[in-house]
């Protein structure tokens, strides 16, 4: 897996022609020279969930103060993240400033 030289997110790779050239979602691109390697981490790739900020809006609300910005309203959803014995982890997100926290169940 290669990251961005200029921003560090995920390149992905694409096909251009014959050549296959990975590029990054704020637009820097490079083309791999060794295109064994490529296809080999390829065969390893897992799937990736991208969450688009726009997808946000998708989400439920719910009445929960804001640690910031004090306000009262946030996104929510929830996220096996230990073990399957224990509860959900709640994530949230002010609609107001975008902070982020989690509550532990």
């Amino acid at each position: 897996m290669l990251f961005c030289q200029k921003c560090g997110s995920i390149m992905m790779p694409h096909e251009e022609g014959r050549k296959t050239v990975l590029k990054c979602r704020c637009g820097f691109s490079t083309v791999e020279k060794e295109e064994i390697l490529l296809q080999e981490s390829m065969k390893k790739v897992k799937k990736l969930e991208i969450v688009d900020e726009d997808a946000m809006e998708t989400l439920p609300k719910t009445k929960a103060d804001c640690t910031k910005c004090k306000n009262k309203d946030a996104y929510y959803w929830t996220q096996q993240t230990r073990a399957a014995d224990e509860g959900e982890t709640r994530f949230f997100e002010c609609t107001k400033c975008k902070y982020r926290w989690r509550e532990y169940s």
